[in-house]
Order: C-alpha cells, then structure tokens, then sequence
C-alpha cells in the first residue's frame, strides 16, 4: 500500500471493524424483503445521525431510501448501498444443513447486509479522512431498497437523486474478487400478464365458459416459440403466480403469469417486451379473454466506465489477498461440502476460465479464492442489476470481494449460513477499504473524474438514459 491515504483509511476500519461488523449482523437478523426494510434503513440512518451526516429519507415514494451526506461542493461522490433480503431463505447462522429458523421468512442470500454496511463504513471512514485532511468535496450513501425484483434503484434515477453525482462506487459480496469490467450483466422487465375470462362449469356449461388459464398457456406456448427467434445471449423466465382456482370443473375466470425479460440492452429488452405484448393479445383472441398488461420493475444494462475501474482495481490489488486463518480456511471447506453437485460444477466452469491445466488442480482445492481475477475476463455477471441504470446517468464502477466458500451460488441457504462468518466480516470490511480508497483518490485528484466522464460519454456514444419505467409506475409490494 504505497498511498498514504490506503494506510490511515484502511486503519480507521480497522479500529471500527466491530461496529460495522455489528450493524451487518443486526441486519441480518432483521432479514427484510424489498421496500419493506424498514428497520435495515432506521439502523443505517441511525448510524449515519451519531456520525454527523445529514441525513434526507422517503426517497422517490421509497419508504425506506435515504441518502446520508458529508461536505460540500464538487465533486459529488456516490457511494451505493442495498439492505433487502430474499424470501424463503431464511436460515440459521454457520450451520451447513438446511435449517430455517422458526417465524422468519427471508434471508440475506445476496448479502445484501454486507453490501449496504460496506458502503456505509467506506463513507464513514472517508469522512473522517476528509476531516483530518481538509479536504473539500461531497460524499454521500445511497440507501437504495429493493434491489431484489424491484429495481429500487431506477426510481431514485427517474426522480433525478443523482443527477449532480460526478462518481458512483459500489460493490457485490461473491466468492471471487473482481473488478467488474468484462461482466455480462442483463437488462432486465419485470412484467405481469393478467388474463381475465369467464368462469362456468367445466362440465355442465363449458361452452359459456372462457378461460383466462388456457390464455396464460398459450401464451407461454408463443413465448417458447419465440425463443427461436430472438438472440443467443436473451433470457425469458416465467412464474404462473394465479392459475385460476384448484377445482378442475371451474373454468378460470382470471389467471396471472409473471416474466422477467433479460438481454445484454435495454432497447433490446424492450423490443421483446413489445412483442411478448402481440403474444399476450393474440392469446387472449384465440381464447375470447382479455389480458391486462403490467410492468412493474426495469433493470437496464450496465454502462462501464474503465478509468473508474483502473481506479478501484489498483485499490483492489492493494487489500486483495485478504488473508485467512486456518480457522477460517477449514469452515469454508465444511460449507464447500454443503453446496450442490450443479454449483460444483459451476465452480469447475470457472476456474478452467481462471487457470492453466498446470494450475487447475491447486485452485479447484482452494476453499476460498483469494486473488484478484483480471478485470476484463467474462467471469460472473448473467444476472441483472438496478446498478446499471445509475451509471446511465453517472459514472460508475463496481467490485465483487469474496465473502463466502468457493462455489457457493448466492441466493442460496448456504449464503445466508455464511452471512455472519469472520470470512464474510473480512469480505465486507476489505470492500470498505477498496472503495473508501477510490473515493479518496477521486478527491485529491479530479482530474481522474474528468477522464471518467470523458470515458463515460465515449461508452455512450451519443444514447441518452433510456428510462425504462413506465410513467405510471411505482414502487410496490407485488
């Protein structure tokens, strides 16, 4: 660590490691699912109040955003944060079989306590840095809900929250540790199809009957069909979230299917959403239903930015490996044996992507990965995040730091066990210190900013923030 500013940050999280530790924890226990963490966000906005942040909460109809702020003028730095759980993950701590805890309903399978508590303690050491340095500028956390099925972090966007920020930074709890250049990340639509018919009986009167279930599946059969016709990389996954009733001689006079469409683009997204839209009322033609068509969440893709990234990749390199006990290494081998045959077989995928035949062997015996993965191989992503409609409008860069056994797939029980560990505490503390550090350097040289936006314009090349929420949209529990 050759900047002074890594040596006092990283010892200022050091000295404060347990309260972080301890308000991850607390968040853990609280286990709150999207727009509904309503004690997650009071533990935070409490934190930040003792600290001497102002603090500005009920965010863009979102009960429980906030954004914490130190400083004043430019530049305006964004540091982003998440606090929301996954149903039906609930689980007890550091245990390697599934055993969910009586009365709870979520877990943190994304370790999205540790996500938001990174951030937070980054900004907390940062201000204290600034104090002691004199050093002028704005940072600010954003606590954003509802990452998960949501995307909480588009309305904040549409709202105009971050329209004077200069720089986002962020990170991900994973099992490698990366800088997330080359990641494949999706666009993704939430999208509900409600089909509404008429209910008779199956068998007295079928003829007067119009089912809004026989709707849902053709619809879905055209889907299926559609799939032939659409690129490699695009995703579509649905749930029937209202199949009409369980009496067999009912016909359903409503039924519901829920899709989540990904591609690589958000235009590309909404081209499909389109014509899933024709799909939609050519099923409810075929079965003289109608379909009411609502989009409830959009994640767009993620616009990179390679000077921020050089940024947080060299602060990366400077606190990556990370360093585990022998301790430490032996519970992540127990968990390792926890994980299922397709998640090993994953992590196989991953490492012939990582090592040489030579090195092969030795990494697929590491029960932790600690090394930095080079920022522009293709490892990781496929999912979606409301990150990338931040950096439509800001500059932005993100890290994955391990926080759990190798091969453990997050939104799991497995992560949810490992949530509480030393290794997931170092994880999270190690991220604090990666992206304090950046922040830091941001400050003392804005001219790094200024190539960000000059490299950020570039990656747009002339697009604007394609705001794919519906006017009418707004955060809801569904």
């Amino acid at each position: 660590m050759d900047a002074e500013y890594r040596t006092l940050i990283a010892e200022t999280i050091d000295k404060r490691a347990k309260e972080y530790t301890d308000l991850s924890d607390e968040i853990w226990g609280y286990a709150e699912p999207r727009f509904q963490e309503y004690e997650s966000s009071r533990a935070q906005q409490e934190f930040f109040k003792s600290r001497g942040f102002s603090v500005k909460a009920g965010l863009a109809g979102e009960e429980t955003a906030f954004i914490a702020e130190y400083g004043s003028g430019k530049p305006v730095i964004a540091f982003l944060g998440e606090f929301d759980a996954l149903s039906s993950l609930q689980q007890e701590a550091d245990c390697t079989e599934r055993r969910p805890i009586p009365g709870k309903e979520n877990g943190h399978g994304c370790g999205h306590h540790l996500l938001g508590t990174a951030s937070v303690a980054a900004v907390d050491a940062l201000k204290t840095y600034m104090e002691e340095k004199k050093i002028s500028g704005t940072i600010r956390y954003y606590g954003c809900p509802a990452e998960e099925n949501a995307g909480g972090k588009a309305y904040l966007v549409r709202d105009g929250y971050f329209e004077d920020c200069d720089a986002a930074l962020t990170w991900h709890p994973h099992t490698t540790n990366k800088t997330m250049g080359k990641a494949g990340f999706l666009a993704n639509f939430r999208v509900f199809f409600t089909f509404h018919g008429i209910s008779s009986h199956a068998a007295g009167a079928p003829e007067l009957g119009r089912s809004a279930l026989d709707a849902v599946e053709i619809m879905d059969i055209g889907v299926n069909y559609m799939r032939e016709h659409m690129i490699d990389a695009a995703r579509i996954h649905g749930a029937i979230t209202n199949s009409g009733g369980i009496a067999p001689n009912v016909i359903p006079s409503e039924a519901q299917i829920l899709y989540a469409i990904r591609a690589p683009k958000v235009t590309q997204v909404k081209k499909l959403y389109e014509r899933m839209c024709d799909i939609a009322r050519g099923a409810a033609l075929i079965t003289g239903t109608t379909v009411d068509i609502r989009q409830v969440a959009a994640y767009s893709d993620v616009v990179r930015n390679r000077v921020l990234e050089e940024v947080m990749d060299e602060n990366l390199q400077a606190f990556v490996p990370i360093g585990y006990t022998k301790e430490e290494l032996e519970y992540a081998k127990t968990f390792q044996g926890a994980i299922t045959e397709l998640d090993r077989e994953g992590l196989k995928t991953m490492i012939s992507q990582l090592a040489d035949k030579e090195h092969k062997k030795e990494m697929q015996e590491m029960p932790l990965l600690d090394f930095v993965i080079d920022k522009d191989m293709g490892v990781g992503g496929g999912g979606s995040t409301d990150v990338g409609d931040v950096s439509w409008v800001v500059p932005t860069a993100q890290v994955n730091v391990n926080c759990y056994a190798a091969g453990t797939a997050l939104h799991s029980w497995q992560a949810v066990a490992q949530g509480k560990s030393s290794i997931a505490h170092k994880g999270m503390l190690t991220a604090a210190k990666v992206m304090a550090c950046s922040g830091a350097k941001l400050l003392l040289d804005p001219q790094i900013i200024e190539r960000a936006k000059e490299d950020w314009k570039d990656e747009l090349d002339g697009e604007t923030y394609p705001n794919p929420l519906p006017k009418d949209a707004k955060p809801e529990i569904w």
